[in-house]
């Protein structure tokens, strides 16, 4: 079930447009690209239904859901080769159950601590594209 008025539910939010780009749609979840691009393959994937916890979701659910971040991890393994992926939800104020997955490289941004939002890194619209381009091509999407 969706819950409107959630940035993650709504079909159209310029909220959630600015903060990050659709890659494509998995069963259970939706895969953006975060727009912050500092940790490079930054994204998240957000349930598809409102949940606002993994313990709504039945076991076979969560299952899925789980398989469907590590095919996300392993595309961007394969795509960008960190040398970390940080793995988060916090879903505090966006109560809309979502991962997000923050490729980490040695000497890099927040290197040995928490990712952080503090000084983000933006690209154009063309190199967006391509960042998106390899995730489908990883993806088989």
């Amino acid at each position: 079930m969706l819950q409107k008025g959630c940035m993650y539910c709504d079909e159209v939010c310029a909220h959630r447009d600015s903060l990050m780009i659709k890659i494509c749609d998995f069963n259970l979840g939706t895969l953006y690209l975060f727009r912050d691009q500092k940790n490079l393959g930054r994204c998240i994937l957000a349930a598809k239904e409102h949940y606002t916890d993994i313990t709504e979701m039945t076991p076979e659910v969560l299952h899925e859901f789980w398989d469907e971040v590590v095919t996300v991890a392993n595309a961007v393994h394969r795509a960008f080769n960190p040398d970390k992926i940080n793995y988060a939800s916090y879903a505090d104020t966006v109560k809309h159950l979502h991962i997000h997955i923050v490729p980490k490289y040695i000497g890099g941004p927040n290197w040995n601590g928490p990712f952080s939002d503090a000084d983000p890194k933006f690209l154009s619209d063309e190199e967006y594209a391509k960042i998106i381009e390899t995730f489908k091509k990883e993806l088989g999407k």
